[in-house]
């Protein structure tokens, strides 16, 4: 194998190698940004429930 087409194989497999870690760090970012919202979802959830413990724990199913 030239020298060159070497070069060129290991220049293209660490880019391939750059962009895989970066589309995996965006999509860590993103994962961790859902995670928060779904905490603070929660909180806010427990929260209306101890103001009003009642609300959303019966259903009536008379028809």
């Amino acid at each position: 194998m030239d020298i060159a087409g070497l070069s060129m194989a290991m220049a293209s497999n660490n880019l391939q190698t750059q962009v895989g870690t970066a589309v995996l760090s965006k999509a860590m970012d993103t994962n961790e940004a859902l995670g928060q919202g779904i905490v603070q979802m929660m909180d806010s959830a427990a929260m209306e429930r101890s103001v009003t413990p009642e609300l959303g724990t019966n259903i009536d199913l008379r028809i």
